[in-house]
């Protein structure tokens, strides 16, 4: 199982120079969760950044992927992490949800570099 973290999805979808390293994890959506709150992020930095139409775009190849709703133990598994590694928010739910899955984690942010069952690929 994958879970790709939003700077991941952004980077895909921007075409970025690190997209075709996050290509394999999104491309394969019969091994694909989406923790809920990556739709949020990606979402807001789409529809920020080009438009509503472009944004809907992206939640859709998300959403191929087996979507995860935020809830309670979910968000307490995520709060303990978050205090532990001293994660921000969206990064603990994130992690979270790839440790319940026992999935591996696509990211470029750093807070997660190091990290068990991480495939981290810095932002050039």
């Amino acid at each position: 199982m994958n879970v790709v973290d939003s700077s991941a999805w952004l980077e895909y979808f921007a075409d970025g120079p690190n997209a075709p390293f996050f290509a394999k994890a999104i491309e394969g959506t019969h091994q694909l969760v989406v923790p809920s709150i990556t739709l949020l992020e990606v979402f807001k930095r789409v529809y920020q950044q080009r438009d509503e139409g472009d944004a809907l775009q992206a939640i859709a190849v998300m959403g191929q992927g087996r979507v995860v709703d935020l809830d309670a133990p979910l968000a307490l598994s995520a709060a303990r992490l978050g205090a532990q590694l001293k994660l921000p928010l969206a990064d603990s739910v994130i992690l979270a949800t790839a440790r319940m899955f026992n999935a591996m984690l696509w990211t470029q942010d750093k807070d997660f570099d190091g990290l068990p069952k991480v495939k981290f690929k810095p932002k050039t």
